[in-house]
């Protein structure tokens, strides 16, 4: 009888978190709705309790086989709660930093080119923790019978490409963000779903905003 593999680890899913909070934190005040202190504090006020609660569900889910559904109930709405609130604020530091840019920014063209690349590379962590958290309703429901995939990776459609019961994890997620940010479309992995279609469309106009407007800008000060 083949045992039952042990359900995914959060810690890479919490490091992204982590890491977009000291992005965050990174920013001038300028390009933040307040203090540059101020959302970073209040998603880590909804990480904390959003940990343990997953730990615990996570825990249930090893030792039961099943998943607990009143955890559940809170867990998933604060989750995409948190991830909402991390892509909010980026784009609203995208649209400072633009407004800042036609109205004729005095800064340096590698200040430009440093909040430019914070906020790229938030924006493929934001959008890797989407992927993560809805493909399949998320981490810790993606073994269930019956859930239909948003994303087709290539080790879960050909035999013999990956173990048998391979099943993407977080660091997965992160290349598609990654692949998708960079070259403004999907590489070896295809989304399914229309919600991961208008996810993706997103992204990679995000993306090419940023590198396009904003770096292009930069790079003009800088000769």
């Amino acid at each position: 009888m083949t045992a039952t593999p042990a359900p995914e680890s959060l810690w890479p899913a919490r490091v992204a978190i982590l890491t977009v909070l000291g992005l965050n934190l990174l920013l001038g005040e300028h390009l933040t709705p307040g203090p540059n202190w101020l959302l970073p504090a209040v998603e880590t006020m909804l990480l904390l309790p959003l940990s343990v609660l997953r730990g615990r569900q996570r825990r249930h889910l090893h030792l039961h086989g099943q998943a607990d559904r009143a955890l559940s109930r809170v867990t998933r709405p604060l989750a995409l709660g948190l991830t909402g609130l991390l892509h909010l604020a980026n784009l609203t530091s995208l649209g400072l930093l633009v407004g800042d840019l036609l109205g004729g920014s005095g800064a340096t063209g590698r200040a430009l080119l440093a909040d430019a690349l914070n906020l790229w590379v938030t924006n493929v962590l934001v959008f890797s923790l989407w992927y993560w958290e809805l493909d399949r309703g998320g981490a810790l429901r993606r073994t269930r019978p019956g859930t239909y995939p948003d994303f087709l990776f290539p080790q879960a459609g050909t035999a013999g490409l990956a173990p048998e019961g391979w099943r993407p994890e977080y660091v997965d997620y992160l290349f598609v963000a990654f692949t998708n940010a960079a070259a403004f479309s999907p590489t070896d992995t295809l989304p399914l779903t229309r919600r991961a279609k208008a996810l993706m469309t997103f992204q990679a106009a995000t993306s090419m905003l940023t590198v396009v407007l904003v770096a292009s800008r930069a790079v003009n000060i800088l000769r």
